[in-house]
């Protein structure tokens, strides 16, 4: 067979006659690798897809039952995964080095195995020695149901699946497993999406329940060609600062559950554990009488939690100001930064502006709109919040506040772990009829300047 010769980006996967400096696509410089392709027959092992429908059917003669959930008894990871495992769905989890994955899928799939569902682990970075010693720190349950190899040859993997024909494999990670008929590396573009597509084959044929991890790049996007995301059902990211023991389990794919729901886990010595309250965690070490600290209910899919956003302002040390945030979108700090200054006619466009939310967690609730402004307003005016006020409401650019989802639920959670205040937007308590606690004091705004001087 004739050998053919092409360039391949290995950050978006286009391909060229010639090498090109900067790619066209994704204008990446140098990322053009040479990689020779082999025509070929599709092997035996890769023809796996089966076709059930063989001609064009009414949609409303097709049936489709209720299909059962693979439980693994972590109830974050059931949730995030939209209530349990859908048997023949492809899930990619990625993160960075040392984030968990490997972790968090060994503790699934032992799980699984003790439910009594047949488990296969790929290993291609660990040998089986080393993945039984990280096995035995994390778990006690073994039996006759997990089975683990180290390969990273891809027909053989297949090979092994038909020989076992488990209900859940995993494959870690695909980045170093390879086709033999693709002469480029392990982890290119070519291997990458290939050995996915021929993978993701024989689970949908075959009734599998497909775990991929995956490398990410410096970026923090997954490695390999963009593809990769649209050929799996679900798509999770593991995330969390390198410094902090606790970790977000968040879907940015979900074909079968909610794209919104998180888990929240601790890294241990004896693997992750769930957390069970976040609430109580990111607030167990907030400053009693410190200004800039502000406790905003943030909801994540149907899930509300309290999280503690921090602000500094100061006085600008260079000719150029400052904004940065942790957690929190940058552009809408600069954002809520010029309402203060513009609206609130307060000094803040020549200081520094510095925000974190405590304990490793991304804000995008636009509910932590006021929180933010309040923090800032309190470190540039140096005036404590009071430690029993939970703040919540979206600004819009004329300082006004505007209403936010599920109310109720945001202020049980803060009711919950004793805060008997709560500012809230004024369009939010309209219909009160259907919301009226006891035990928390509702304080209704309507903008922010209000606000100030509710607090």
């Amino acid at each position: 067979m004739k050998t053919k010769t092409v360039f391949v980006c290995q950050n978006c996967g286009s391909q060229s006659a010639r090498w090109v400096g900067k790619c066209p696509n994704c204008e990446e410089w140098n990322s053009y690798v040479e990689e020779s392709i082999v025509p070929r027959a599709e092997s035996a092992l890769a023809q796996t897809s089966t076709q059930t429908i063989t001609a064009p059917v009414l949609l409303k003669e097709i049936d489709v039952l209720q299909e059962k959930r693979y439980l693994t008894n972590i109830g974050e990871f059931d949730r995030v995964m939209g209530g349990g495992i859908v048997p023949g769905s492809v899930t990619l989890i990625g993160g960075d080095p040392g984030i968990g994955k490997s972790t968090i899928i060994l503790q699934a799939g032992t799980a699984l195995a003790k439910g009594g569902l047949k488990v296969l682990y790929i290993s291609g970075e660990e040998s089986v020695k080393q993945a039984k010693m990280r096995a035995e720190r994390v778990t006690n349950h073994f039996n006759d149901n997990f089975f683990i190899v180290n390969e990273i040859d891809v027909e053989t993997i297949i090979g092994f699946i038909h020989q076992l024909n488990p209900q859940v494999v995993i494959i870690d990670s695909i980045q170093v497993v390879n086709l033999a008929e693709i002469t480029s590396s392990p982890g290119s573009v070519s291997q990458v999406r290939e050995s996915a597509s021929v993978l993701t084959r024989v689970a949908k044929s075959r009734g599998i329940a497909l775990f991929l991890i995956g490398h990410v790049t410096k970026e923090g996007m997954l490695a390999g060609p963009r593809v990769l995301e649209h050929m799996v059902d679900t798509v999770l990211y593991f995330e969390g600062e390198r410094y902090s023991s606790y970790r977000v389990l968040r879907a940015n794919k979900n074909r079968f559950g909610s794209t919104n729901e998180i888990g929240v886990f601790e890294m241990t010595a004896t693997g992750l554990q769930e957390v069970l309250n976040p609430s109580e965690i990111f607030l167990c070490e907030r400053p009693q009488d410190s200004s800039g600290s502000v406790v905003v209910p943030i909801l994540e899919g149907t899930r509300p939690f309290l999280v503690e956003i921090q602000g500094l302002v100061s006085r600008s040390a260079f000719g150029m100001v400052r904004q940065k945030a942790q957690g929190f979108d940058a552009n809408r700090l600069s954002l809520l930064a010029a309402v203060l200054e513009k609206r609130l006619g307060l000094n803040i466009g020549d200081k520094d502006i510095f925000l974190n939310v405590v304990g490793g967690v991304k804000v995008i609730d636009p509910a932590a709109d006021l929180g933010v402004s309040l923090a800032m307003a309190s470190a540039l005016l140096d005036k404590v919040v009071p430690h029993d006020t939970a703040i919540l409401g979206e600004v819009g650019l004329s300082a006004e506040v505007r209403s936010v989802s599920q109310i109720a639920s945001r202020v049980n959670e803060a009711q919950k772990l004793g805060f008997t205040r709560c500012i809230v937007p004024k369009n939010n308590l309209k219909n009160k009829s259907d919301f009226n606690p006891t035990n928390i004091k509702l304080v209704p705004v309507s903008t922010v300047r209000e606000a100030l001087d509710k607090l």
